[in-house]
């Protein structure tokens, strides 16, 4: 018997953990609604409650439809096993409570997500943990706090909204001679262009509904990596219920059947938008991984197949003109999402890190004028026309200096 013949991720992101799901010839992947699940055979169904065989009890636990879709990204990301969870910040909180005691220590990076760097600076240390916040890209100071000691080293990269690059093969290495728990927040990423497992991290993390989904119609989250620490956060997670919706499972599992294509034209439309900004001259900084001008741009390029289609740039004039120029954008929604279809913009101050405050912003590095922008799969022409006449009417109302 031959072994299985390796495939595309293009392919495994349609077929992979589908096939086993499949009823009575169904060529999608049913939506199963029961909370529960009868079994005639009292001993057959102790066997199942105990994991002693396969099977389903009772909804919040495991549900078919939203295995499907664990089973589709742990093969996209190269994991053992993989659990779910009800929103990308409930994998994240559930993960980091499934291993954190008071008395730990965690190590991360001052640019995480505005709702994981709340998880740092107010909700741990409540529980005494010990929270140490590195600037991020600067390895040496990563390692050196790595090096005292810590039961996480937490990371996300590109992160958001700053598309910041952290060399992850480095610092899974760092983490795993520390003795700690590597964990990489894959959301801009995706399993197309990154897989940290690959690089060495111990569990990888999606907010499922950003590019996963990609319609923006479905929340959900998940946490992929080694069967025995997958356990104890699904443990954690069927009793304290983060449970992900069996229509929200479907939702992002048809989404994730055109992830390659998506994730590979918003890349290419990111790039594009990028070079663009560069030229204005209401534009200040522009942030992507995929520019030469990109601090950590040959890191991005050694770990990532590309770059992705999420970037930032900053204005002249800083909130006022934010304010003046995304509603003159006809083909972008102005919204708290990303990496759906379509292009969505947005100011870190009401999308990334509507939770913090100016201040908590600024030692971020997040100016106030910035603005995040996820592009969408529309013709690239199209939107860097649409980019163009807003400027342009800009023009005609702020004075430029």
């Amino acid at each position: 018997m031959t072994d299985k013949k390796q495939v595309d991720v293009g392919t495994e992101a349609v077929w992979a953990g589908e096939k086993e799901y499949l009823v009575h010839g169904a060529t999608q992947v049913p939506v199963v609604l029961s909370v529960a699940y009868n079994y005639d055979d009292m001993d057959e169904w102790y066997d199942v409650a105990i994991g002693k065989k396969k099977g389903h009890i009772y909804g919040r636990n495991t549900n078919p439809t939203v295995q499907a879709f664990e089973d589709k990204v742990k093969q996209l990301e190269g994991a053992e096993a993989a659990t779910s969870f009800s929103t990308g910040m409930a994998a994240i909180s559930n993960t980091l409570s499934t291993f954190l005691l008071p008395g730990d220590r965690i190590v991360s990076i001052k640019d995480t997500y505005g709702g994981t760097n709340k998880i740092f600076t107010e909700f741990l240390p409540r529980q005494q943990v010990e929270v140490m916040l590195c600037e991020t890209g600067d390895h040496e100071q990563i390692e050196k706090e790595v090096k005292k000691g810590c039961k996480i080293l937490y990371l996300e990269s590109p992160t958001n909204p700053t598309v910041k690059i952290t060399d992850l093969k480095k610092m899974a290495d760092v983490g795993k001679r520390a003795g700690a728990i590597v964990i990489v927040d894959n959301t801009f990423g995706t399993p197309i262009n990154q897989n940290p497992l690959a690089l060495g991290a111990d569990l990888v993390i999606h907010s499922a509904t950003k590019f996963l989904g990609g319609h923006a119609d479905a929340l959900g989250g998940v946490v992929c990596g080694p069967e025995h620490y997958v356990e104890q956060i699904y443990h954690f997670r069927e009793i304290n219920g983060a449970t992900m919706d069996p229509m929200a499972a479907y939702l992002t599992l048809r989404g994730m059947k055109t992830l390659h294509l998506r994730v590979r034209e918003q890349s290419f439309n990111a790039m594009q938008l990028a070079k663009f900004l560069q030229q204005q001259d209401i534009v200040e900084d522009v942030y992507y991984p995929g520019l030469p001008t990109h601090p950590y741009h040959e890191i991005a390029k050694e770990q990532m197949k590309d770059f992705g289609g999420m970037l930032s740039f900053s204005v002249k004039g800083g909130v006022d003109t934010v304010r003046e120029l995304l509603p003159k954008l006809q083909y972008a929604h102005r919204a708290a999402n990303l990496g759906a279809v379509e292009t969505t913009v947005g100011p870190a101050r009401t999308t990334s890190h509507v939770e913090c405050t100016p201040e908590e912003r600024a030692a971020m590095g997040i100016p106030e004028g910035l603005i995040r922008v996820s592009c969408g799969i529309e013709y690239i022409d199209d939107i860097l026309e649409d980019f163009s006449q807003a400027f342009a009417q800009l023009e005609n109302i702020l004075e430029i200096s």
